[in-house]
Parts: structure tokens; C-alpha cells; sequence
């Protein structure tokens, strides 16, 4: 929006000439972090004076960690206030025309509207529980897979009339499995391996990361603070990436693929951070607020999509680490205490406690030490993630 102000206003005059600093991508991402920031900040105090007015509190499950009792009651869907500064800032100072703002700040607010009705659910009904775990793999497989079909199309093309096209030629050709190679997989640390991964392939690919990242940053959401800081990490990690893809010649001498428009990405990227920062100062411990449903499933959902339209899955895996261990401690925890009751009628578990952090309280840990060394392991693995950009 305000671009296109900006670019309007030089068409008058000369004396307005300055604002040509409003083409420069990394100017808007700075901004879109600040405005994210202060929206938060300014709104923080209200928005959770409403979700405590309207007795959204987040229910807490008995048979969980006991410290956790006392937060029965503290507001939740707080990522409300993440999705608005996301959504505001973004919108203010993103380019309108860019396809892909659109599409992830879409599968943001889809992935967010199935997490505000799971966290309603949970409010409305007492259950901690919430949506059904059908219902909710439900919708966030419709969402993956929309933006999956159309990014199968649109990571080499520079405009939608070209996505259209290259649509078009599929369906004329009978369904070829064949994609540009701007879409392959890209393996880190390495300069030329790649591995074409087809229509079919692309599909499923970013429909896994996508729904995938999603549930796992909804996993890691157990402490305070515990998730929004890894997000903001990843999420400005990815923005650089985001750049680096967008730029010709950052992308050519780089060895990565040139997929245009990706650039314009770094300003949602920026937003995201701004809009976390401000969600951790309150959500810090003891937290005034929780993210809930609403936040985590939107932003694990956005840092997936980002991550497939930079062709970065592999390195979202690696500086989203901690996301990635919190998810498999609880498919390894569930799988295995099925298959102990099936084999000797008696479920037995691999952790104290899933996900992980929940394991390491009952180890001994402080509620603060776990949040703050994952913090450093993530701060870790985003250094290595980027370090590819080089190290290649």
C-alpha cells in the first residue's frame, strides 16, 4: 500500500523524490518490523484485557505437569495479536502485486481460522482437548494442498498469467510429471545436487512441510516463550534466504535457484519477527497470555510455505530443529506406548512425558532453563542453516 503511495506521490513532483527508498525491499522489511513491534506492543495490553474480560482462558489437562496447574485460567488466542501486527504491517508495506505475500499470508490466516475454531472448542466447551484431531488434519490438509498446487506452478513464473500457462501445458501434455528446475529439491552444503521432484512430488513435498511445520510449531507451544522465539529466529533466517532467491545476482553467484518475486518475502518475514517480539514481551514467564491454536498453527504454516517457495525445506528442517525434535518425541512416544500395549497389554514410554520439553521439567529442569536453552540451540541451528548460503 503504501508503496504504490510512494511510487504515486514521485509521479507529482520532483521535490518527492526521496521516497524512491521505498523500492528498496530491505528499507520496507525494517519498517514492516517496527510497525509489527509497535502494534503489538501498543495493542498487547488490550487485546489481553479482552480475552480476560471474555473468560478465554486456556484449560489445563490434569494429567499434565503439576507447576502447570496455577496457569489454568491465563488468557489464550493470543496469536490474535500476532496475526493482526503480521497482517497490518505486511499488508502497509508489502508490493501488492507479489503473488507470493498473497499466497502465505493466506495459508497464515487459513491455518490461523483452524486453530481459533480448535481453540474455541476448547474455551466454549471445557475441553482442553479441542477440535478433533480428523476434523483438524481435515482442514489443514485442504489449506496445504491448495497452496501446494498452485506453488507446483508458480516458482519458476514470474506473473499469474504465466502460472496459468504452465498449468495449462500440464493438462494439454496429459498430466506430465515434469517441472522446471527452479522447483527440484536443493540438498544443503552442497553446490550442484538437486532432485526433480515432478508435479506429484512438489505436491506432496509441500504439502508435508506445510502441514508438517504447522503441528509441529502447535507441539513446541508448551512453556512460555518456548515457541514465538524459535519462530522469530527461523523466520528472519528465512527471510534472508527469501532475498537471496529473489535477487539475480545474490541467487546466480550463490548457486541458488533465481525464483522471482521470493525477495518481497523478507518484508512478511520481517513483519513476523516485529510481531513476535512484541507477543514475547508478554508472554514471557510468567506469561500474561498464550499463543494457542491460533498463533502456532498460523505460524508454523507460514515458515512452511516461505521455506517451499525459497526451495529451503531441507534447511527449515535444520534451523527448525527444535520443532522438528518436539514433533518426532511425540509420534515416538505414542507409537511406541501403542505398540508395548498391543505386544504386552501394557503401554510402556520412551520420555517421562511428551513432547520433549515436557520431559526435561520432569527431569528437573526449570520451566526457564528449558525455554532458554532451546532458545540457544535454535540460535545454533539457524547460524549452521545460513552458513549454507556459503558453504556450499
Amino acid at each position: 500500500m503504501l508503496l504504490s503511495l510512494a511510487s504515486w506521490l514521485q509521479t507529482l513532483s520532483p521535490e518527492f523524490g526521496y521516497f524512491r527508498v521505498f523500492q528498496y525491499i530491505t528499507f520496507r522489511a525494517v519498517m514492516a518490523a517496527l510497525t509489527a513491534l509497535l502494534i503489538g506492543l501498543a495493542f498487547g495490553p488490550w487485546v489481553i484485557r479482552r480475552l480476560t474480560a471474555l473468560k478465554i482462558g486456556q484449560p489445563i489437562r490434569e494429567y499434565g505437569v503439576q507447576q502447570h496447574m496455577a496457569k489454568s485460567g491465563t488468557p489464550t488466542m493470543g496469536g490474535v495479536l500476532i496475526l493482526i501486527g503480521i497482517t497490518v504491517s505486511t499488508l502497509l508495506w508489502f508490493d501488492w502485486s507479489n503473488r507470493f505475500v498473497w499466497i502465505v499470508l493466506l495459508v497464515t490466516l487459513g491455518f490461523g481460522a483452524i486453530g481459533w475454531a480448535d481453540d474455541w472448542r476448547k474455551v466454549v466447551d471445557k475441553n482442553p482437548e479441542g477440535m478433533r484431531s480428523r476434523d483438524k488434519f481435515f482442514w489443514q490438509t485442504l489449506v496445504g494442498l491448495m497452496a501446494a498446487f498452485y506453488l507446483a506452478f508458480s516458482v519458476s513464473e514470474t506473473s499469474n498469467m504465466r502460472v496459468f500457462e504452465l498449468f495449462l501445458r500440464w493438462v494439454q501434455s496429459g498430466f506430465s510429471n515434469d517441472l522446471p528446475p527452479a522447483a527440484d529439491l536443493i540438498v544443503p552444503f552442497f553446490k550442484t545436487v538437486s532432485y526433480p521432484l515432478g508435479v506429484y512430488g512438489f505436491i506432496a513435498l509441500t504439502w508435508f512441510v506445510i502441514v508438517g511445520a504447522s503441528n509441529a510449531v502447535n507441539l513446541t507451544d508448551g512453556l512460555d516463550g518456548l515457541a514465538i522465539m524459535p519462530v522469530v529466529l527461523v523466520a528472519s533466517a528465512l527471510g534472508v534466504f527469501a532475498y537471496v532467491t529473489g535477487n539475480a545476482y545474490f541467487s546466480k553467484y550463490l548457486l541458488f535457484p533465481h525464483i522471482p518475486g521470493s525477495g518481497e518475502l523478507l518484508v512478511f518475514c520481517a513483519a513476523t519477527a516485529g510481531a513476535g517480539l512484541a507477543f514475547l514481551w508478554f508472554n514471557t514467564h510468567p506469561a500474561q497470555v498464550f499463543m494457542g491454536d491460533v498463533g502456532a498453527l498460523a505460524l508454523g504454516g507460514a515458515l512452511g510455505t516461505i521455506a517451499v517457495i525459497t526451495r529451503q525445506e531441507i534447511v527449515l528442517g535444520i534451523m527448525g530443529g527444535v520443532f522438528v525434535v518436539e514433533a518426532l518425541s511425540v509420534m515416538l512416544q505414542v507409537s511406541w506406548f501403542k505398540y508395548t500395549r498391543k505386544r504386552y497389554g501394557i503401554g510402556q514410554r520412551i520420555l517421562k512425558m511428551a513432547p520433549l520439553h515436557h520431559h526435561f521439567e520432569k527431569s528437573g529442569w526449570k520451566e526457564t532453563q528449558v525455554v532458554v536453552r532451546f532458545w540457544i540451540i535454535t540460535m545454533l541451528l539457524c547460524l549452521v542453516g545460513l552458513a549454507s548460503l556459503k558453504l556450499r
